[in-house]
């Protein structure tokens, strides 16, 4: 069972890998034609509702823009659909492969909710669904007309779902759900809104129908959003890398502050690609917003050294505890990886256990087994430099120990 270990890792990098080659597509043609479609020129004459000249890669490049369509179906037609499906299916597979299988350690938080696994994966999941038909209710209600309105109120839905992540699940995946939550909306913006409307207007092209431009206006206030929401998305996404961004008191707030930044950098840069000047104001209430998140962020809300050695053992955790080896394994843990694996670390230049892993106690150990195997046992990845000197005896012990257990 311990090869699978090795093998479920590199099936986590696989997908996460893949998952940011797709987010790096879709961002980056998203961000293309937000800035193409604020900066074309519109003061000619003619059909098309605005042009651009472009140069890139020692090329030239004559950009058109029609509001509805062209009179005639263009021979060739590029789609832009890829992106946004690939991001999500494999985003998607991710949240299976670290937050679903992994649910003892990474989703689920006993001492906010004592829930079974499988409760917490129905929650994961129907989660992602309930959010888009709420969104999609709001969008084409009347408030669809309001489009200010509409993004207050899609913003007090997000801070809604970000605390009521935060009383379920650990505050690592409250963000990372947060964000997978706006991501689904974003993507189902694309399949179920933007290419369906896309397709009528093509099916009229192809018929010799005038296209109706109430199409083009749906998609476009669903565009966007998905421009606002971008930023905000990508910061959730690599959250769980910084521990003072889940692991406090207040993260549900820091993650709910993360959207404003959102609009203030996506505000700025959209006013610059639409020629209506740089609103300086901008970037310094994004230092301010920012400021208030790394305040929030000195609040402790992780568990304490008391109430880990105090807390019954999940069974997982029990099968780790019971292991021949474990004795060993936790000496080797506590004396070479605890210094900066705690609650107050006193290594020097470390303020906060690294990824929010504490390594102090019987049970924080026993719960990152297979991190501290994957880590320290089979690869020297941990610690850093090999700086507490971890033999590879002691490197030895951990593995048998994992793999006594597994």
């Amino acid at each position: 069972m311990y090869d699978m270990a090795i093998l479920w890792e590199w099936l986590a990098f696989a997908v996460r890998w893949t998952h940011v080659i797709t987010a790096i597509a879709w961002i980056g043609s998203s961000f293309y034609f937000i800035a193409l479609d604020l900066g074309l020129n519109r003061d000619i004459p003619g059909p098309a509702d605005g042009e651009e000249w472009q140069v890139h890669g020692g090329g030239f490049y004559f950009i058109q823009k029609y509001l509805v369509a062209p009179d005639a179906m263009p021979a060739h037609l590029t789609w832009f659909k890829w992106e946004s499906y690939s991001t999500w299916l494999s985003g998607f597979a991710m949240l299976m492969v670290v937050y679903w299988a992994g649910a003892n350690l990474y989703l689920i938080d006993p001492a906010k909710a004592d829930i079974a696994i499988w409760q917490g994966i129905v929650l994961s999941a129907g989660s992602l669904a309930v959010g888009w038909v709420i969104y999609d209710f709001l969008c084409k209600s009347p408030l669809g007309e309001r489009p200010t309105v509409l993004m207050l109120l899609l913003f007090v839905m997000l801070v809604v779902m970000s605390w009521g992540y935060n009383q379920v699940f650990t505050g690592r995946a409250a963000l990372l759900h947060l964000g997978a939550f706006t991501a689904t909306i974003m993507t189902a913006n694309v399949f179920l809104i933007i290419m369906p409307n896309q397709r009528i207007v093509v099916a009229d092209l192809k018929a010799g129908r005038k296209p109706d431009p109430k199409y083009g206006k749906i998609a476009k206030l669903r565009s966007t959003h998905n421009n606002y929401l971008t930023l905000p998305v990508i910061f959730l996404m690599l959250s769980n890398h910084y521990p003072l961004a889940f692991g406090t008191q207040y993260a549900w707030i820091i993650a709910a502050l993360v959207f404003l930044l959102g609009v203030t950098i996506r505000h700025y840069f959209n006013s610059m690609h639409a020629r209506k000047g740089k609103p300086t104001w901008t970037w310094a209430a994004t230092v301010i917003i920012f400021v208030v998140m790394a305040w929030l962020s000195s609040f402790p809300g992780y568990e304490t050294y008391e109430a880990s050695e105090a807390r019954n053992l999940t069974s997982t955790e029990q099968k780790f505890a019971q292991a021949d080896g474990f004795d060993d394994a936790s000496q080797i843990v506590q004396g070479r990886c605890s210094m900066c694996h705690a609650r107050e670390p006193v290594w020097d230049g470390i303020r906060w256990a690294p990824k929010g892993v504490f390594l102090e106690t019987p049970a924080d150990i026993a719960k990152h087994a297979q991190q501290i195997y994957v880590q320290a046992g089979i690869s020297h990845a941990m610690p850093p430099a090999n700086v507490t000197g971890i033999s590879d005896a002691d490197r030895q012990t951990l593995a048998r120990w994992f793999r006594a257990a597994s």
